[in-house]
């Protein structure tokens, strides 16, 4: 049977990261591979492939492609996979899904799918074919769950850890524009002041994820790139996801407010060769195996102080191009004998 070739919108880094992208293209040469939503595009990058980064949920890049399309994941556990697809397929409604899962190689066919691909699909990749329901998501008044957790592992909203799931699924509600937590959360009151710091947030379309941002690190050998000694510098403040809107060829380097965003900031910079300046105050919940590219800085503060000193620093950043090394050397004098500057392994003093 010959079909036109689809789409493969692509979720997740495990895909990349576990070898599943790089052998679809082979075994399936789709018209296109789209990299949906953020957390995948370092993993992406590093895998050499010819992609397109979509920057938004799968959901919505499937919901705009013409002809054959499928989603291609790897849950953190089979059923998180699952799970996974089920939410993408209630919001596609009436559409269906085909939904080809790497973590029990399995290719739901959810609701009307496209049953035609889904059997093409199979054949090539040897995975069986599961034919099954999707209802749309009816969440209570103000209220969000947020399902497949791991007891132990952090929940995200909006790119902050707001806490400890202690559940397999988390429910948070809003109150007046901010977020509280429900049930299934040991909660980290510092990250739920930050969410409210940010402005007001909607339960029912706020990003929400549980588990680390990567779990696997490729090392970032492919095509390693060099960062420009002057440029901008780029403030990160407590949401290391949203770095990529601002990277550039023009930026010199990043400083990132907050344990867990130097992390995240310096694993996304170190593929590019962009440093980083990190104001931490060691709270990190480990979201991610952290590298940094050389140039880069950290700065630890007193515990709580992290804020304060990281948006004094980001208020004096010039509106032009600044030498690195140089603005480096001014805030670490700045700072002074508020933190301690250490080294990442890697960036020489």
């Amino acid at each position: 049977m010959q079909i036109t070739p689809p789409v493969m919108v692509v979720h997740g880094p495990d895909i990349f990261d576990l070898g599943y992208v790089r052998w679809l293209v082979e075994c399936i040469c789709p018209r296109e591979t789209i990299v949906s939503g953020v957390m995948a595009r370092t993993a992406a990058e590093e895998s050499g492939l010819t992609l397109r980064f979509a920057g938004q949920p799968p959901s919505s890049v499937l919901r705009d492609l013409a002809g054959p399309a499928f989603l291609a994941n790897c849950g953190k556990t089979c059923e998180s996979g699952r799970i996974f697809g089920r939410i993408i397929a209630g919001r596609l409604l009436p559409a269906g899904l085909v939904h080809l899962e790497c973590s029990d190689r399995t290719i739901y066919a959810w609701n009307v799918a496209d049953f035609l691909l889904a059997d093409w699909l199979s054949r090539a990749t040897g995975f069986p074919v599961e034919r099954c329901p999707a209802m749309p998501d009816i969440e209570m008044a103000g209220m969000r769950e947020i399902r497949g957790c791991i007891p132990g592992e952090p929940v995200f909203v909006n790119g902050l850890v707001i806490g400890t799931a202690t559940a397999s699924t988390v429910v948070i509600r809003g109150r007046d524009g901010s977020i509280e937590p429900v049930s299934g959360l040991d909660p980290k009151p510092h990250g739920f002041e930050k969410l409210a710091r940010l402005g007001p947030v909607d339960p029912a379309t706020a990003w929400c994820k549980s588990g680390v941002v990567r779990r696997r690190d490729s090392g970032g050998s492919h095509d390693i790139q060099r960062g420009t000694v002057r440029g901008r510098v780029v403030v990160i403040d407590h949401c290391g996801h949203g770095l990529y809107h601002h990277l550039d060829g023009g930026v010199a380097g990043v400083l990132a407010i907050g344990d867990d965003t130097t992390s995240v900031c310096g694993h996304i910079c170190a593929h590019r060769g962009v440093p980083v300046f990190g104001i931490v105050d060691g709270d990190a919940d480990g979201v991610v195996v952290p590298r940094f590219a050389p140039g880069s800085v950290i700065i630890r503060v007193a515990s709580g102080n992290d804020d304060l000193v990281g948006l004094e620093l980001a208020e004096n950043i010039p509106g032009g191009p600044v030498e690195w090394s140089a603005w480096v050397s001014a805030q670490v004098d700045l700072v002074g004998d508020r933190g301690t500057v250490m080294y990442p392994p890697g960036c020489p003093r």
